[in-house]
């Protein structure tokens, strides 16, 4: 397959699979004590990881400030070192947070906060600039959004910054932040389970890139089937918003059900599952990038492999469609 994309109208070009950085963080909650990560990490094997990746022609990579309190833009700021400028990097601000006790304390929409928080998110990264800054705040007022884009607009003549989104599934409110000259994406939920068609619309229409959170459904679709075990896993304690994990010690039934039907589809041509439902995204539209999150060098080499396998057929992707219903 076409192993490069291009960021919307910027003309930024990443690896056709971007590597999400939530998991490397580590350890994290809200001030419920709602655990927000993935449970416990080796800051030395993401590190590997992240090198791995490097090795496999992954040149993109997806954090947020937020994820791990600060943690996950310093392991991965120290992952790249010296090939900082082999990769495209983006991070997202929007969420306040202690970085000594790991907790998120709130939000702020201020243009104010925006400027420190870049300021902190270059300082743990290591780097004089971000490619993407995305705004994290998924339900921002519109008005304030785009006070915000017009912000950003200002870190792009400052050289802040190359390009801005915003992580959000509402495509009005994508739309707001397109109308920005420097807007090359928007962040959303894309999974085989998942779809999001006026989203892509919208990514098709205003000439945006479609970078695609919860590629795997937060690993159902890597074959997990059982909720995990570790209390700082926010899989073990799902919150409402995160479908498939459901009440009991199982993931949802009834997408298990689902998947177990698509699977035949998905590991066509010798593809796991996951590389099968990446593979399903790339099919989906010449705009997307997934970003699964990895934890291991294990992982990111068998992510980065489905990137030899390629997208799915049209003809599989209709397949999908009919299986579930679509």
């Amino acid at each position: 397959m076409e192993i490069t994309r291009t960021l919307g109208r910027s003309g930024i070009e990443v690896s056709a699979l971007g590597f999400g950085c939530w998991a490397i963080g580590g350890e994290w909650q809200g001030a419920d004590g709602q655990p927000l990560g993935w449970g416990k990490v080796d800051d030395e094997e993401s590190v590997r990881a992240v090198r791995r990746a490097l090795d496999l022609g992954i040149t993109f990579f997806d954090t947020a400030d937020t994820y791990g309190a600060g943690h996950s833009e310093r392991v991965l700021g120290r992952a790249l070192g010296k090939r900082r400028d082999d990769v495209v990097l983006a991070t997202k601000w929007g969420n306040v947070f202690d970085e000594d006790t790991r907790t998120l304390t709130g939000s702020d929409h201020t243009p104010g906060y925006a400027r420190r928080a870049l300021t902190a998110s270059l300082e743990r990264l290591g780097t004089d600039h971000i490619d993407l800054y995305q705004l994290h705040l998924s339900d921002l007022e519109p008005g304030h959004a785009a006070e915000l884009r017009d912000l950003c607009e200002e870190f792009v003549r400052e050289g802040l910054i190359r390009a801005y989104a915003w992580s959000t599934d509402d495509p009005a409110r994508a739309a707001v932040f397109a109308e920005g000259e420097h807007c090359a994406a928007v962040q959303h939920a894309l999974n085989v389970m998942q779809d999001a068609p006026d989203m892509l619309a919208l990514c098709a229409e205003s000439g945006l890139a479609s970078v695609n959170r919860s590629p795997l459904a937060m690993g159902l679709l890597a074959g997990k089937r059982q909720r995990p075990q570790d209390a700082g896993d926010i899989r073990s304690k799902p919150p409402a918003w995160l479908q498939g994990f459901g009440d009991g010690a199982s993931a949802d039934p009834q997408w298990l059900a689902r998947i177990d039907a698509l699977k035949e589809i998905l590991t066509s041509e010798g593809r796991t599952l996951a590389q099968g439902a990446l593979a399903w995204i790339w099919a989906r539209s010449p705009r997307t990038v997934p970003i699964p999150g990895f934890r291991s060098v294990a992982q990111a080499e068998q992510n980065a492999s489905a990137l030899e396998k390629g997208p799915l057929t049209a003809e599989q992707v209709t397949e999908v469609d009919r299986v579930l219903g679509r």
